[in-house]
């Protein structure tokens, strides 16, 4: 068999046997799309649900928090080496793999007789589904012919824009109609669904065994734990105060380190699982910047919204399940549309991605003008500028990176685009996160103070409450302390959401100076 050697990682050529036609290999796809989205949802079903989970299990708030953080950390790890994994004990074996043990563990979790025993599941099971998202990437660069290889790389994109926004509903589905144990279970009957069609679809390449001979523990042992150590530092700064915490110090200095390490081992390794030098591509490094940035801005559009209705408005998921779904399932003709868009050889890729940022930014920035009396409906509009804006900066960034990509190059860009695309939902969880508690803090202390400097009419204040609600001082007192928070709150909503805008705009303004255009492949 004829093989293709890049960089120091040799696979099969990826010609299709005539047993292996064009209806296998869309079966194949089909397959591993779904079990990306799968790992997606149940990943976003389970965070939307965690208060609730809490309960059940008799988790503390803290406790809980690190079943997130251990998903997250394991997922990014296994996104870090399952493309090197594919290589070496074949794309097909390593996806049925991970799917079975990926609906294994999903069927135990509801039975877990403790909380070491739920950390060390959940764990597990983002190990096993950190795998999957690669081999969408990685399937869709191989097997597909250069005129439709966009239209795959639509459906990789359908798990930054699709799945996430699918936790909401489904969260509240099965959590108020059907049962919490679903919460969990719901993943087992779309993996048995996309094992078929794997195991149907995908070709049987041999096993590269003789690639162990030269593993790359190195980038193991400092690749790992330096990741895990940063996540950790992301997802629990706030809660411990960030750089006032020796912890949150300490896992920020030995991440760095670590990862310094690792980008060193990795250039000089025969057989790195990232190619560093891949960097000096312009239009690779760009778009996986900015997929990193507009990934940020996503977590932060989908958080905050969702935030002021549950907290000021009282909104449980299943009343915010239509905002959620106003986006989603759009996604199934947008993206298509987008990638038959950007076919087009008179299109240039770098304005669609233009055109799709200012869309995204514009709705942070009408999002950040929301007053108390905000409620669902007035961010239907909004939600539709995303609809647009998302598949728009997604598609584009994507084709600008992976043109002129070798199918024995798909392993290094999954590699890399996973792992940023992992990381960059956890950091955009952290900066959120970190920046609205700021910012809360200081609204809080600024209209306290002009209270304060106004006694007056903080006295008048209370009078009129407690006369209007028929109440005493001290309920009166209580009701114009949750104002003051409730205020702000939505002027913290609102300067995350500005600050999200900026972040959009100044990517649109880097287009015209670092990607260069590119045209797609002639059919």
């Amino acid at each position: 068999m004829n093989t293709l050697t890049s960089a120091g990682l040799s696979m099969p050529a990826p010609a299709v046997t005539p047993a292996y036609g064009g209806r296998r290999i869309a079966a194949g796809l089909a397959g591993v799309l779904l079990a990306v989205v799968s790992a997606q949802i149940n990943d976003h079903v389970t965070e939307i649900a965690l208060p609730d989970l809490r309960g059940i299990f008799g988790v503390s708030h803290d406790d809980g928090t690190w079943l997130t953080t251990l998903y997250h950390a394991t997922q990014v790890i296994a996104a870090m080496y399952a493309p090197w994994c594919s290589a070496t004990f074949t794309l097909r074996r390593l996806t049925l793999a991970a799917l079975t043990a990926f609906a294994l563990l999903g069927l135990c979790m509801p039975f877990a007789p403790s909380l070491g025993s739920l950390y060390l599941l959940r764990g597990l099971q983002g190990l096993a589904g950190g795998c999957l998202p690669p081999m969408l990437m990685t399937v869709a660069l191989r097997f597909l012919p250069a005129s439709i290889k966009l239209y795959g790389l639509g459906a990789y994109a359908l798990t930054a824009t699709f799945a996430p926004n699918l936790g909401t509903p489904l969260a509240a589905f099965w959590g108020d109609y059907v049962g919490w144990r679903w919460l969990f279970w719901q993943i087992v009957p779309m993996a048995l669904l996309a094992a078929a069609l794997v195991a149907w679809g995908l070709p049987q390449d041999p096993p590269r065994y003789e690639r162990l001979k030269q593993f790359n523990w190195r980038g193991v042992l400092l690749g790992a734990p330096g990741m895990a150590m940063l996540v950790v530092a992301l997802e629990h700064g706030t809660r411990l105060g960030w750089l006032d915490s020796p912890f949150i110090v300490l896992m920020f200095a030995a991440s760095a380190l670590l990862l310094v390490l690792f980008v060193i081992n990795e250039w000089f390794h025969p057989l790195p699982f990232f190619k560093i030098q891949f960097l000096a591509r312009r239009n690779l490094t760009f778009g996986l910047v900015t997929v990193g940035g507009v990934l940020l801005v996503l977590v932060a559009w989908g958080a905050v919204p969702a935030a002021y209705l549950a907290e000021i408005q009282g909104y449980r998921p299943l009343q915010m399940a239509p905002l959620a779904l106003i986006v989603a399932v759009p996604q199934l003709i947008a993206l298509p549309a987008v990638a038959a868009l950007c076919n087009m050889r008179r299109v240039d890729c770098r304005w669609v991605l233009a055109s799709g940022l200012g869309l995204i930014a514009l709705s942070c920035l009408g999002a950040s003008f929301m007053t108390r009396d905000w409620i669902r409906d007035n961010f239907y509009l909004l939600q539709m500028l995303q609809v647009l804006g998302q598949p728009m900066a997604v598609i584009p960034l994507l084709m600008l990176s992976t043109h002129g990509m070798a199918p024995t190059e798909g392993p290094f860009a999954s590699a890399w685009f996973n792992t940023v695309k992992g990381f960059a939902g956890v950091l955009g969880a952290g900066v959120t996160e970190g920046l609205y508690t700021w910012r809360e803090h200081l609204h809080s202390h600024v209209l306290v103070d002009q209270m304060g400097n106004r006694p007056q009419a903080w006295t008048w204040a209370l009078r009129e409450v407690s006369s209007r609600l028929n109440i005493d001082a001290h309920a009166a007192l209580a009701i114009m302390d949750e104002r003051i928070r409730a205020q702000a709150s939505i002027l913290a909503s609102a300067d995350v959401l500005r600050t999200m805008a900026v972040i959009a705009v100044l990517f649109i303004l880097a287009i015209p100076f670092v990607p260069t255009r590119i045209e797609p492949p002639k059919g």
